[in-house]
């Protein structure tokens, strides 16, 4: 089993003793999306899981642990999110300069193959064009490129759960056109420093340029990394254009602080407060406790999520 921690909120940067809790624990408590009252057990324990892919904007508070994870024999590797943007989008986020660092310090200490880049999503204001991103991609790869080998993109989709956080910023439409040139620019970019790049979940075809489609939560890449040759098949609960193999995820919606403005796990930001609130870093459950409401139930839970954080 592969376990994603996850694409439904930054374990990693809010919820890395309870992550650490649960795998000493051998077993996590789910509640599939849509599913309230009804919670499955989803074993954690080292013979069980395969490896660890975690996604995070932040995974500095997660790093102490990383050592006793690596005694225990778990494989993992991270999807590290690093944008532009500042606190008018990426609202409870450190300073950019603190990000990079942290960016630099999980790659020296795991290996750049381990450590992904994610320029994503992609998305036009009148305050931020096309050049902007053209700049801002290439001040960002100057300094990491020497710390992981591939950064993947994608392009923003207007959910309807983030349409009305990012109402404000008035978003630009993307068409093809658009994309290919942002593509092309950025490609170029990434080719210049040997960073391979790559497309998430995205229906466009940008092989003109030299970009395919990622696999974020990738069996080739765990097998490279690990030598761990896995029978698995693609995630039939993602889009037809993500090519993730099956996983599970083990995080809520609607329980992550950073309360970034384009993020389509997050509905609104009091509910996330208020859900994360709700966080026992002893309970089994990501957020809350078990009631006598609640449904038991069995099995692993797949992941329903429909793009990357």
């Amino acid at each position: 089993m592969i376990l994603s921690a996850s694409r439904r909120t930054d374990i990693p940067a809010f919820y890395s003793a309870w992550f650490l809790n649960r795998i000493k624990a051998g077993y996590a408590l789910v509640r599939p999306p849509f599913h309230a009252k009804m919670i499955r057990r989803i074993p954690l324990t080292r013979d069980e899981i395969d490896c660890i892919v975690f996604w995070t904007k932040n995974p500095r508070p997660m790093m102490p642990y990383l050592s006793l994870l690596d005694e225990m024999g778990y494989p993992y590797y991270f999807q590290f999110t690093l944008t532009p943007y500042g606190a008018e989008i990426e609202t409870h986020l450190p300073p950019k300069a603190d990000i990079i660092s942290t960016f630099i310090t999980l790659s020296s200490l795991l290996g750049k193959n381990r450590v992904i880049w994610r320029y994503d999503p992609i998305l036009l204001t009148s305050a931020m064009n096309i050049d902007d991103h053209i700049l801002q991609f290439a001040a960002l790869a100057e300094r990491l490129h020497d710390f992981t080998r591939k950064c993947i993109i994608s392009f923003f989709d207007c959910y309807r759960k983030c349409a009305r956080n990012m109402r404000p910023l008035q978003p630009l439409p993307l068409d093809d056109r658009t994309m290919r040139t942002i593509a092309a620019a950025l490609q170029e970019i990434a080719a210049s420093y040997d960073l391979q790049l790559e497309t998430c979940a995205e229906e466009i075809d940008l092989s003109s340029v030299g970009i395919q489609h990622a696999r974020c939560i990738d069996d080739r890449l765990i097998a490279e990394l690990f030598g761990r040759e896995l029978r698995v098949v693609k995630d039939r609960y993602q889009r037809p254009a993500c090519g993730c193999v099956s996983s599970v995820d083990i995080g809520a919606y609607d329980s992550c602080p950073h309360h970034c403005l384009y993020c389509y796990a997050n509905a609104n930001a009091r509910l996330s407060e208020q859900n994360y609130q709700k966080h026992n870093p002893e309970s089994p459950l990501l957020i809350g406790e078990v009631t006598d409401g609640a449904i038991p139930g069995s099995g692993e839970e797949r992941s329903s999520s429909s793009s990357c954080i």
